[in-house]
């Protein structure tokens, strides 16, 4: 620890402080900009397709040209942070995210939309780790992990109300408002943050910035997901060769990193646990993206719900997240992470079965809330000991780094899922969106994610530790 480190861990603010719950909100509505955007455009897409004319493959870019950006970029965000201050990258986070996302909204086409999309995961790339980071720096080391708690925590109300004022506005005006509401929660948070929020940096930042890396990054996430997207539509000769140069990229990014020094640490995947945690998560998580991404267009386009009450209908998953997450880490703690790391995925997947038995005819009370129910259940028995797993199998002077890894994991599983189970799921065709085809697809599309949902489940049987 250098330090300027280490005067601030032994005089960092309180959070009981006027100064301290400052820097806290600017964290949560800095951070509530980025999580607000992922979950209410799924609610947004039957509207943007019917505006601006858009297939399926428009709607799948709207939603993975941000997660591809964010995805890429986001240990480099968190490295620029460290290097030249996390406040001041914070603010650039924040800015730059607010321009993308007023570029969102006047977007003409679904051309222009998807690229600022992408502009949007780029900054927010550098908000998203920012927060935690100056949390972690500003705060006094007692306070920390309140502190972390209340921005979870808070964060988790944000996403909570995310599909109901997402709901709203698309049906009161237009789907272009959920990018302008960010305009004016973007002032506020840059006006806290430069009156309140202290400077910090680690001084012991590599002063090369991985710009191969993430170069490398990009163009192979990239490559691979426009080959799975455009696939139908291109046909095997067009998409396959520019699929092998993604993994040809990514093969690269290995041997670029395997020097050290860049924006990834390997030496982390040399822990059993490590590995297997973050397998479980690129599973279980590209089986919660495809199914968030179906989800909304089957309420809205086959069953007729408005985008208002699309939102309320996936509302338990985030209440029994909300209830039952901290428990679940703390009965973990207990009993050992492997039973509920185990477990969760699986009754995730029988969630998502459930759902496969969607009907247009489905009542909500006795089809759709149960199997929500379920499904929620599965989560919040799995996302706290999974996020606990990664951190414990790291060294304690690099958790930060194996957090950011399995960020990066999670959001790359939801790419590719989002990319890929459409085509899996027989919706390549012209007339995907159509009521009848969206209805074949979507059960399709529900069965193969429960499917990965319990191969997550497997792997925490053979790979995590049963003792806590």
């Amino acid at each position: 620890m250098g330090e300027d480190e280490a005067a601030r861990a032994s005089a960092g603010l309180r959070l009981t402080s006027a100064r301290g719950r400052w820097v806290l909100l600017a964290t949560v509505l800095g951070s509530g900009l980025a999580s607000l955007d992922a979950s209410v455009v799924s609610i947004a897409l039957p509207a943007i397709g019917r505006d601006l004319g858009g297939s399926l493959a428009e709607l799948q870019w709207t939603v993975t040209a941000y997660s591809l950006s964010l995805a890429s970029l986001l240990l480099l965000g968190g490295a620029l942070g460290d290097r030249f201050g996390r406040r001041r990258v914070f603010v650039a986070g924040v800015i730059g995210f607010t321009a993308a996302s007023v570029a969102c909204g006047l977007a003409p086409s679904g051309l222009s939309l998807g690229a600022a999309r992408a502009l949007q995961g780029a900054f927010a790339a550098l908000l998203t780790p920012g927060s935690l980071a100056i949390l972690q720096a500003s705060f006094r080391q007692e306070d920390r992990g309140a502190a972390v708690g209340a921005w979870s925590g808070l964060g988790g109300v944000t996403t909570a109300i995310a599909p109901f004022a997402g709901g709203y506005l698309i049906q009161a005006a237009s789907w272009r408002w959920i990018f302008f509401l960010n305009v004016p929660l973007a002032l506020l948070v840059v006006l806290v943050t430069l009156r309140h929020v202290p400077e910090t940096r680690d001084p012991r930042a590599a002063r090369r910035i991985d710009v191969p890396g993430a170069t490398l990054a990009v163009l192979g996430l990239g490559a691979i997901t426009f080959a799975l997207i455009e696939a139908p539509a291109r046909g095997p000769h067009g998409a396959v060769p520019i699929g092998v140069a993604g993994v040809l990229a990514l093969v690269a990014l290995f041997f670029v990193e395997r020097r050290g020094g860049g924006m990834l640490d390997l030496s982390l995947f040399g822990s059993p646990v490590f590995r297997a945690a973050n397998l479980e998560t690129l599973i279980v998580y590209a089986a919660l993206g495809g199914a968030f991404f179906l989800l909304p267009l089957e309420l809205q386009v086959r069953l007729g719900y408005s985008p208002l009450a699309a939102g309320a209908a996936v509302l338990p998953i985030t209440l029994l997240m909300l209830l039952l997450s901290a428990r679940m880490g703390r009965l973990a703690q207990r009993i050992g992470p492997r039973l509920p790391m185990a477990v969760g995925p699986m009754v995730a997947g029988a969630g998502l079965a459930l759902l496969s038995r969607v009907h247009a005819d489905s009542g909500y009370l006795a089809v759709i809330l149960p199997a929500v129910v379920v499904f929620g259940l599965g989560l919040a028995a799995t996302v706290a000991p999974l996020t606990a797993t990664v951190l414990a199998a790291a060294p304690t002077d690099k958790a930060g780094l194996a957090s950011a890894i399995n960020t990066c994991v999670a959001r790359t599983g939801g790419l590719v899922a989002v990319a890929m189970l459409p085509a899996i799921a027989g919706m390549a065709s012209a007339e995907a969106l159509s009521p009848v085809a969206l209805d074949v697809g979507f059960h399709r599309g529900m069965a193969i994610a429960a499917a990965a949902c319990v191969v997550g489940g497997l792997i925490a049987l053979r790979g995590i530790p049963r003792t806590p």
